[in-house]
């Protein structure tokens, strides 16, 4: 009886010692899956923030295995941090010019930059403003006393806004009411809190903020906003990189994109 209950003992350790090989396994193929996930950093003018929020989720549904994660500011700004080093995946401009430094720059890879939106310039105020803005030449009125614009310099709504007001022979005469913002969703925030009488940004922003389009700027007066993309040279995950790129490019982003009021070439 004792050799009995002894053999039935050692009988059932094998199948223990497999069960925790396979636990083991389990576990190991796992953290393989886990590890195989690859994040891409996309840095992005922050006239994008919403409609690439919205296709994050969308993207990654259909992509498990790459996870993004966005860097949003001016895209002047966005430009120097890729000169610099910055661990860029995939850079989508608000400028056709801070592409093009890049790709002079040889920091685009080849065959992988192309423009992907278009959009407006507008003037806007807040919604409880009593002052009476229809055009650019009405914020010469001396009830406007602050005038909010991107810096012209870092921020392309802002250098749009320079040229279309230098154009009308306006902007050195509102200079002294001109205050600049790190990029254009701080212009709305300006004149949504009321520190600024009217400000200048892309007609993108303004339809989902608290504010009033008052008027259209002609766009013969500045350079076609154009949102350029291209991959970084330096990427250490081209391929999945080119798989953002693409999808960015399909029915179901551009579908994001023109409800945000984006349009394309």
């Amino acid at each position: 009886m004792m050799f009995l209950a002894a053999c039935g003992s050692t009988s059932n350790t094998p199948d223990s010692t497999s069960t925790e090989q396979e636990s083991q396994q389990s576990t190991s193929e796992s953290s393989s899956t886990h590890a195989e996930v690859t994040e891409l950093t996309i840095s992005a003018a922050a006239s994008l923030t919403d409609a690439l929020e919205e296709i994050q989720p969308i993207f990654e549904a259909n992509h498990p295995e790459i996870q993004l994660t966005f860097n949003f500011g001016s895209s002047g700004a966005l430009q120097q941090q890729i000169e610099q080093g910055a661990p860029v995946d995939l850079f989508l401009s608000a400028a056709e010019k801070n592409m093009q430094a890049l790709i002079d720059n040889n920091q685009i890879l080849e065959g992988y930059s192309e423009t992907l939106l278009t959009n407006q310039l507008v003037l806007v105020s807040a919604n409880d403003s009593k002052i009476d803005i229809t055009s650019e030449a009405d914020l010469t009125k001396p009830e406007v006393k602050v005038v909010a614009i991107g810096i012209p310099e870092s921020v392309p709504a802002g250098s749009y806004a320079k040229e279309a007001l230098e154009g009308l022979g306006l902007y050195d005469k509102l200079l002294p009411k001109v205050i600049q913002a790190k990029d254009v969703r701080q212009v709305l925030q300006y004149v949504e809190t009321g520190n600024a009488d009217a400000g200048f940004v892309y007609i993108t922003d303004a339809v989902l903020s608290k504010v009033n389009i008052v008027h259209r700027v002609d766009s013969e007066l500045y350079a076609p906003i154009h949102y350029p993309m291209g991959i970084t040279h330096a990427s250490k995950h081209t391929e999945e990189a080119k798989v953002f790129y693409e999808f960015l490019k399909s029915d179901e982003a551009k579908t994001v994109f023109q409800k945000y009021g984006f349009k394309g070439l």
